[in-house]
């Protein structure tokens, strides 16, 4: 698809700034190709294996793993949460853990978290996976970044060049502070309007559209020198259940899963992701045990594994959450999990615990050592694959410049305003200039500047000639607050969830922006009031309107 100027622009911009942030001489990405251990190697491992003079690039990995010790090895697998920097350190040096979660309270400013990032790598002697789950929308965690709309927002593009810069930019701002692992994009294909964990967060409902945004973003953030997560297999999207808090049930048959569910994992397995997570759900027709799939060999190795033909790093969900310990204990699910195929061991809610309930399951052979470095195999193999055995040192006196440049605000603007999407506008009460109007509902004070910096003129209720009434998962209660607003036209402006305009019929026009962020609320009122012409499409049923519909000016 062709590229738009401005998006093409932030691109080479976005692909300058890791060169720039992960200093020294060697930078993550200039090796990405991986010839295995540089300079680093020999002092930073208890495998000091050079690579070989010839052959392929990683042909020095098994070698590496055979040289650490059982200890290295297991800790290898582990991905937990730290509270501070020294909290950080100390996790590195009693357990020889392979990566770190980083948290908004892990962050402070942008030059504080590359320090710390490159203070944690300096104290491994195996290149950590700094990872983060940015999914940009409804879940961020790094409070400082180019915030762009949702993967629903991105979808209602269907522009799957849209979804590679918004990954780009997002990646290169997390490389330039020492983060080198993302647990996005979501893989999802929301078919449930009472989701209560996906939603927002996936591209849509229409599996082939699903693929193509999910392929590019995993080719943005990879292209930035960050590790991608196609995330949640075996697919989340149809549940109303949150596994944060619950055990959810998917109904779906084999033949379902296979025209629902797997495509975008096929996809994503095609374009080279560099890592899979796991979900916490139970798909009785895909395993029969009752187990969770982060617990499941059926699900893990037959499906993933087996079927789909993944080679790559499967991790873990959150083993905090309810879905992955409603049916066993802390110590035993982190061995269910490696044994069922995981090889990340994402936040288990107690280290010591897991790690030992590992390592003593490996060495009293219920889990093969030979399994065991099957694992460690990937995870070495993926921290070559993004470089980080050439180099991880982030800048701090940069870091802060690398974030929310010009180039990148403006690839933001630009994706937000291509999602707005144009649902109905009877009696063509769009666009809004020339007419006096009031807003209402949540951020409407936000969208109410915003509107006037677009030249509308805002009044109150009742000196209005229409109302935009905005609304945030409002579900059945929307028909109730436009009838509220009395006779004259009222425009539903959907902040979250579309589904909101199931009940906006008394509404004289309807509109989706996905996202009340400040970068979707701008693009909401450049659309309404004429600025820019809506071009976004519906990625989910809304309205009683298909796939793809969207209206313009």
């Amino acid at each position: 698809m062709r590229v738009t100027r401005p998006l093409a622009l932030a691109a080479a911009a976005v692909l300058a700034v890791p060169l720039a942030g992960c200093g020294g001489g060697k930078t993550g990405q200039g090796r990405q190709g991986g010839q295995g251990p540089s300079a680093r190697s020999p002092a930073s491992g208890a495998a000091g294996a050079e690579p070989p003079a010839g052959g392929k690039p990683d042909a020095w990995i098994p070698g590496y793993v055979a040289k650490m010790s059982l200890a290295e090895k297991v800790g290898q697998l582990f991905v937990p949460r730290f509270s501070s920097r020294a909290d950080g350190l100390s996790i590195i040096k009693r357990y020889h853990v392979g990566g770190l979660i980083y948290f908004p309270e892990n962050m402070g400013s942008p030059g504080r978290a590359a320090a710390q990032s490159n203070a944690l790598q300096k104290a491994s002697k195996v290149p950590l996976l700094l990872g983060v789950d940015e999914e940009q929308g409804i879940v961020s965690r790094t409070p400082f970044l180019t915030r762009f709309p949702g993967n629903m927002a991105l979808g209602a593009t269907a522009r799957p060049a849209d979804a590679r810069a918004a990954a780009q930019v997002t990646g290169a701002e997390l490389r330039a502070i020492g983060i080198n692992q993302d647990f996005a994009p979501v893989a999802d294909v929301n078919v449930n309007a009472r989701n209560p964990v996906i939603g927002l967060r996936s591209f849509g409902s229409d599996p082939a559209k699903v693929s193509a945004m999910l392929t590019e973003a995993i080719g943005g953030y990879q292209q930035a020198g960050v590790a991608a997560t196609a995330k949640h297999f075996p697919g989340h999207g149809d549940t109303a259940t949150d596994s944060h808090t619950g055990l959810p049930v998917i109904t779906h048959s084999r033949a379902t899963w296979e025209r629902l569910d797997a495509p975008p994992f096929r996809a994503a397995i095609a374009a080279g992701v560099d890592a899979i997570m796991t979900a916490h759900i139970v798909v009785p027709r895909l395993d029969r045990s009752g187990d969770p799939s982060t617990l499941s060999r059926t699900v893990l190795t037959g499906l993933l594994r087996g079927t789909l033909g993944y080679r790559g790093v499967i991790v873990t969900d959150s083993l905090e959450m309810a879905g992955a310990r409603r049916r066993y204990g802390d110590t035993t699910v982190p061995v269910r999990a490696i044994s069922a195929g995981a090889d990340q061991l994402l936040m288990p809610p107690n280290l010591p615990r897991a790690y030992n309930a590992v390592l003593k399951a490996v060495r009293a052979g219920r889990i093969p050592e030979k399994r065991l470095d099957e694992s460690v195999t990937r995870i070495i193999g993926l921290k070559q694959r993004r470089g980080l055995f050439a180099g991880t040192r982030a800048d701090p006196a940069r870091a802060a410049t690398a974030i929310g440049t010009p180039a990148h605000r403006a690839t933001a603007q630009q994706v937000a305003e291509h999602s707005i999407t144009l649902v109905r506008n009877d009696r063509k009460v769009l666009p809004l200039k020339g007419r006096k109007v009031a807003v209402s509902g949540p951020d409407g004070a936000a969208l109410g500047a915003a509107l006037r910096r677009r030249g509308v003129r805002t009044v109150p209720p009742g000196a209005a000639d229409v109302t935009v009434l905005t609304t945030i998962n409002a579900g059945g209660a929307t028909a109730a607050r436009v009838r509220a607003l009395g006779p004259k036209p009222v425009v539903v402006a959907a902040l979250g969830r579309p589904y909101d305009l199931d009940a906006a019929g008394g509404a004289a026009a309807a509109l989706a922006a996905y996202s009340a962020g400040r970068v979707s609320i701008d693009a909401l009122a450049a659309v309404l009031a004429g600025a820019v012409k809506p071009v976004g499409r519906l990625p989910v049923p809304a309205a009683g309107k298909p796939v793809g519909h969207g209206l313009g000016y």
